[in-house]
């Protein structure tokens, strides 16, 4: 099944995201090799595909899992939450219906 994971930032969150990045970046890239990712991403804080020093908000990412309990510890175990970056994350079954 899938699932939603949405991470919201604490304020200022920029350098731990950069320095926790090519860690976060590897998980997910191990997510897309199993065919499992359907998207990932972050929140840029302004409408921006580039923010600079604004950084982002926070980070959705769509993937499937055998369960939400599953799901749920992939979430815990980002290096973005290890690092402080996420002031919350949230795990939730998702029903993909677009695109088809």
């Amino acid at each position: 099944m899938l699932y939603s994971i949405v991470g919201e930032d604490i304020k200022n969150s920029l350098s731990a995201r950069q320095s926790a990045r090519p860690e976060h970046l590897a998980r997910l890239q191990a997510l897309q090799n199993e065919g499992r990712l359907v998207l990932a991403g972050p929140n840029p804080a302004i409408d921006s595909d580039n923010p600079g020093d604004a950084g982002f908000t926070g980070s959705v990412i769509v993937a499937e899992f055998i369960s939400l309990e599953a799901a749920k510890s992939w979430a815990e175990a980002d290096p973005y939450v290890a690092a402080g970056v996420y002031k919350n994350v949230t795990v939730q079954p998702f029903k993909q219906v677009f695109p088809n």
